[in-house]
Order: C-alpha cells, then structure tokens, then sequence
C-alpha cells in the first residue's frame, strides 16, 4: 500500500494572501506603463494648451493623482532607459515599483556616478522603506555637496504655524529638516512614554502633553533666559571617512531622523559634543568602546565665555548661554582647544559656518571676519545677519 499525506485545506488567509500578490504585481506592472506614457506627456506642451501650470498639475487634475505620485511617474518614466534592470526585476516580481522609484530618482539626482547593479542588489535584500534611506546614503557618498545642498534648503525652508481658533485653541503646525526634527523628538520622546498600566492616553494625546510639560519645565526651573545651559542631547552614528568628509563616504545616521544627514552636519554637532568612539569589526560585532567627553568643557568652556561673552559673529547679540562653542579648526582636522582657535557661535551662525558654508576667521587684532560662500552666476552674497 502507497503511503499518503494529509494535504492541509488552504485557509482563507493563504488564498486572500496570495491574491493580493498577484494582484498588486500586476499594479507595479501598470504603473510602469503608465509612468512610459506619462514621459512621453510631459515631453509635449499638452498641458499648456489647456492651461495648466506643468504635466504634474495636469496629471493630478485629469488622473485624480497627488502631486507626488504624477511626479514620480514622470521621474520614473523619464528614466526608464537607464535602469532597465531594475525594470525587469520589477516585471520578475523581485522587487516593487516603490523600489523603482528611489533607484530612478538616485539615478536623476548622482548622474554620471549613478551605479544600477550595485542599489538593485540592495533593493532585493530591502523593503522600499529601508531601501529608499539606503539611496539617500548612496547619494552622499556619490555627491556629498548636492546632498549637503538639499539639507540646506530643507534648514532654510522650515517654518512653525501658531494660532488660536474662536475657543481659544491653539493650532501648531510646521515643517522641519531631519536634524531639528530630529532634535525636537530627542527632547519629547522620554516625556511620551506612558505614566503606568493605567495611562490609556493615545500617542498624539501623550504628545501633546509632553510638549505642554517641556515648555511648563523650562518656565518653572527659569531656563527660558538661559537656553543654552541645558542641551538636547542627540544620537549620531557615523563613520571616521564621514567625519572628515573623504569622497565616497556614506551620510550618517540620526537617532529619531527620517534621513541620513550630511557630513558638514556631523561636522557642527561634533564640534562641540560628547563623542564616543565605538569600534565594529566586519560583522558589526563591538569589539571597542573609548570613553565619552566633551571636547570645550569645564575651565575651557567658562574661559571661552567670560572672553567672549557671547556669540561673535558681527552683530550678534545672543549670550554665552545661548551659544555653543566652535573650533575654528576643527579638532578631527588637528584643530586644539586653546582659545585661540575656539569662538562662541550661537546656533544659527554655528550652522552657517558648517552647512551654510561661510567662513569665521580672527582677525590679528582679535576681531572676528566672516567670509560669505563663493558666488557663482552671478547671484549676490548675502550678508552677515
């Protein structure tokens, strides 16, 4: 007698499961005809003819699309010819269309640098979240300055909304760059974790709280005049090629940021900073830990403030308390923590230094110069604020 096998019924999940493969590949499918065919549109002056500011706005009026989703068909349209084997991995099932879009997109944004087979190995391995931050450290490390570029613009572009409705409410609403996203959660997140088993209080509730018992500490322990004395400590992973800014170094890695950040970012948090260096070996096993410090601390940092007394950019008025110390040059490029080659910068000008790319020089007299960024195009120089 032949021996049998019970066979397992499928259940509906396994059926439903399945289905919803099939059936979602066969979008990814689609959205790349589509995205061909929505190159080819904006390649004409259709929209233009019936009076709509680009192919996006066209596209998102006539299809029913966000902005985003006609941008990145367009995007992905465009580059369809120069990432044709992620095209096909996407046709094989390998990986999605969400995939296809970081690849075309890094693609349009390192150029000439741009290096199909070594991302798509990533996109297999990685879900389109995960694989969409990769790109981001890929684009670093293949154009650090147009990385650091967009960090910039997003600094320069945040902006905070306050308002009071009829009964009094207040609406908050803004938009940040990763860094002060970032440093924003790193305050509020230990004040958001529940108070015991009985807080049944949702997260944006505990939020909310957290940041009404923020601002109710800083009133009451009178930190609100003196801003700089307690400072946010933030989390950032980075490699020494990084720090220094060689070419082809990844970006870092922000605790709580949704993207990697730039070098020259590093470079300004680490300036005056608790670092620890941490030694992995190939397996990212930790093999060393040095010991934390702050590189202008104690007598350094009371001499610095009783000289300077407060920021020294030209016109400045922000005190010592609400300014952070900064090497003229920098510690990981040899600079030392003799006050000659330390300032106080308060965070604005602090940031203009490193990602702003001015420059802050002493003067033989002792008097702090700043240098404005190379001007190209004709474009004129800000000046000092």
């Amino acid at each position: 007698m032949l021996a049998t096998q019970d066979v397992q019924p499928r259940t509906p999940g396994a059926e439903a499961g399945e289905e919803l493969e099939q059936l979602l590949h066969q979008v990814d499918l689609l959205l790349i005809r589509a995205s061909r065919v929505a190159a080819r549109f904006a390649a004409t002056d259709e929209y233009d003819k019936w009076g709509y500011a680009s192919p996006i706005d066209w596209i998102r009026f006539n299809c029913h699309q966000t902005s985003t989703a006609a941008a990145d068909l367009i995007a992905v349209g465009e580059s369809l010819e120069r990432v044709p084997e992620s095209t096909q991995a996407v046709s094989s099932g390998e990986i999605g269309f969400a995939h296809l879009k970081a690849v075309a997109r890094t693609a349009r944004a390192v150029g000439s640098k741009f290096d199909e087979a070594l991302l798509l190995a990533k996109a297999r391995e990685n879900s389109p979240g995960k694989f969409y931050y990769l790109c981001n450290h890929y684009r670093h490390s293949a154009d650090r300055k147009g990385y650091e570029a967009e960090q910039a613009d997003l600094v320069e572009n945040r902006k905070l909304w306050i308002s009071t409705g009829e009964d009094g409410a207040v609406w908050i609403n803004g938009v940040f760059d990763p860094v002060g996203g970032a440093s924003i959660r790193t305050a509020l997140e230990p004040l958001v974790r529940r108070s015991g088993k009985h807080d049944d209080r949702c997260r944006e509730k505990r939020m909310a709280d957290a940041l009404v018992d923020l601002s109710l500490h800083a009133l009451d322990s009178g930190l609100i005049p003196q801003q700089g004395s307690q400072r946010t400590h933030l989390q950032v992973t980075a490699s020494l090629e990084t720090l220094l800014g060689l070419p082809g170094a990844p970006a870092a890695d922000m605790e709580f940021s949704s993207m990697p950040v730039s070098s020259k970012t590093v470079e300004r948090l680490a300036c005056d900073a608790s670092v620890t260096r941490i030694i992995l070996d190939s397996r990212s096993v930790v093999i060393d830990v040095g010991r934390a410090k702050r590189t202008i601390s104690g007598p350094a940092r009371k001499a610095l403030n009783v000289r300077d007394r407060g920021c020294t950019w030209p016109g400045c008025e922000r005190p010592a308390s609400w300014a952070s110390g900064h090497h003229i040059r920098h510690w990981i490029h040899g600079g030392t923590n003799e006050p000659p080659n330390l300032t106080l910068l308060c965070y604005r000008h602090h940031w203009m230094v490193h990602e702003g790319n001015w420059q802050i020089v002493r003067a033989d007299d002792g008097r702090m110069l700043t240098i404005p960024p190379m001007v190209t195009f004709g474009a004129v120089a800000r000046g000092p604020d």
